[in-house]
């Protein structure tokens, strides 16, 4: 469970939410993993909550927060700049948090989230342990064409793409070509018959939560073997 809201400056003017979940005790592996939201929700979101409270009974320390635009109540993303300014001031407010700034640190996120995590980590990746992306938004629905990924080999740090093999931002096998073709130190996850937020068809014979379930176990793991 969360620790409860605090709040993060993001500049002179303003701030954004920010939320802690406590890593079980028994379980505590010593790594913080920070996820942005994705475009369309905030941090409160169902996804977002049950992946932070799955990867805290798992040992991790989780950490959530709003961008400046959902924090604000508006639906349409930040510019690019204001987005990353962002993620980058949270990132110093986990290290400095008096619970977490032992830890290493792993970012990430569902969606837009993770894509602005890997832009902030492509830029500057010191101190940064690893990136996990929860769907990555590889191209926009329908545009095969318009890719999101030459930064990627700018990053050092290891990464992990969980991604649904009917994904519409990006399939299984598209990000499988983007990290042989740019030789990405990255692990692929791939949910089989998962959409964007890994939703599967009755027909696929598991429960949803059974894949969430999955999804955080492979997570897990490859937190451990780094």
């Amino acid at each position: 469970m969360a620790s409860g809201e605090f709040k993060v400056k993001v500049n002179d003017a303003e701030s954004v939410s920010a939320m802690l979940y406590p890593a079980s005790k028994r379980e505590r592996a010593g790594i913080t993993v920070l996820l942005g939201h994705g475009a369309g929700a905030n941090q409160m979101s169902a996804f977002m909550r049950m992946v932070a409270t799955g990867l805290a009974a798992r040992g991790f320390d989780a950490m959530t927060f709003n961008f400046l635009y959902t924090e604000q109540g508006r639906h349409l993303p930040d510019p690019k700049a204001r987005l990353e300014a962002c993620y980058r001031a949270v990132i110093e407010a986990a290290r400095k948090h008096k619970k977490l700034k032992a830890n290493r640190l792993v970012i990430g996120g569902k969606s837009m989230g993770g894509r602005i995590a890997s832009q902030v980590a492509a830029a500057d990746g010191e101190g940064i342990g690893g990136l996990a992306f929860l769907g990555y938004p590889l191209h926009p629905p329908g545009k095969p064409d318009q890719l999101r990924a030459e930064h990627l080999r700018d990053i050092r740090a290891p990464m992990l793409f969980i991604q649904g093999s009917r994904d519409a931002f990006g399939t299984a096998d598209e990000i499988r070509a983007v990290i042989k073709k740019l030789r990405l130190p990255a692990t692929l996850y791939a949910v089989d018959g998962g959409d964007h937020s890994f939703k599967v068809p009755k027909s696929a014979g598991v429960t949803q939560q059974e894949v969430h379930e999955t999804v955080m176990d492979e997570i897990a793991r490859w937190l451990r073997s780094r």
